[in-house]
């Protein structure tokens, strides 16, 4: 399975959303940066979508939360 740019997009906005930006830093939580970090990776590499089973398992398992949440 697939998660598109627009999904990621979507997800991390969803998890700023659960788990805001905190301190005068704006640091973000960690659920955010982990997801952030893909959505650079494929930024990075010019990618529309990348395969769920090519990301960390942390990144996946907040995907999959992400997922359940949204609506149908």
């Amino acid at each position: 399975m697939n998660i598109s740019l627009p999904e990621l997009e979507e997800a991390i906005n969803y998890w700023r959303l659960q788990r805001p930006a905190i301190g005068e830093e704006c640091a973000l939580s960690p659920e955010v940066n982990s997801l952030a970090s893909v959505y650079a990776l494929m930024i990075f590499n010019q990618l529309s979508s990348v395969s769920l089973e090519a990301i960390d398992v942390a990144s996946q398992q907040l995907i999959a939360i992400w997922r359940t949440q949204r609506p149908a």
